[in-house]
């Protein structure tokens, strides 16, 4: 059951690829997972010798926005990161392993979710030291939106992420909405 296929969420489309029309198609979630790998090195960390938290939101990013990339294969900005969780301190001398893959897809939009690991480098223990969720836009040539292709799920946690995903662009939705109409009663 858990490797069955399912329909694509998103039919193929037509879309704008760098000016030229290309018909596109769904791609797995697989296609998208990515792996970055770093060390921490003093000018990673704070002065307690654990890695500044900008350092690893600047991480975060960067592996959520191959994995973006990678299943869109367009120019892509990074539009929210809906949330981060420091669980555990990353020490100075550890191995960063950041893992990325997409959890949702929507026109234009694509959900990915990291989560990040500090790896012993003389044990290789690893343990989970955080976890986000981060939503790119596609764009095309002019710097608006553009369609991506759609994501096929094929497991049940795949097929969870993604139900997760949806009500998560809802409700981002819904905060936009109400961020612009509190902005356009006070201008």
């Amino acid at each position: 059951m858990d490797n069955e296929d399912v329909t694509p969420s998103i039919p193929s489309r037509k879309s704008r690829i760098n000016g030229a029309m290309k018909k596109d198609s769904a791609r797995s979630v697989r296609d998208s997972i990515t792996e970055m790998v770093q060390i921490v090195l003093p000018n990673d960390t704070n002065t307690f010798g654990n890695v500044l938290g900008g350092r690893v939101m600047h991480w975060i990013d960067l592996v959520g926005a191959v994995s973006a990339n990678r299943h869109c294969r367009m120019p892509i900005v990074t539009a929210s990161m809906e949330r981060l969780d420091f669980l555990s301190p990353i020490r100075l001398g550890d191995i960063v392993v950041l893992k990325a893959k997409l959890n949702y897809v929507g026109t234009s939009s694509m959900e990915v979710g990291v989560d990040v690991f500090a790896e012993n480098p003389l044990s290789g223990e690893r343990k989970q030291t955080s976890s986000a969720v981060l939503t790119y836009v596609a764009l095309d040539i002019h710097g608006n939106p553009a369609p991506v292709p759609g994501l096929v799920v094929k497991t049940m946690e795949e097929r969870r992420l993604f139900r997760q995903g949806e009500k998560r662009k809802k409700m981002r939705l819904e905060r936009s909405r109400h961020y612009k109409n509190q902005h356009d009663r006070t201008a």
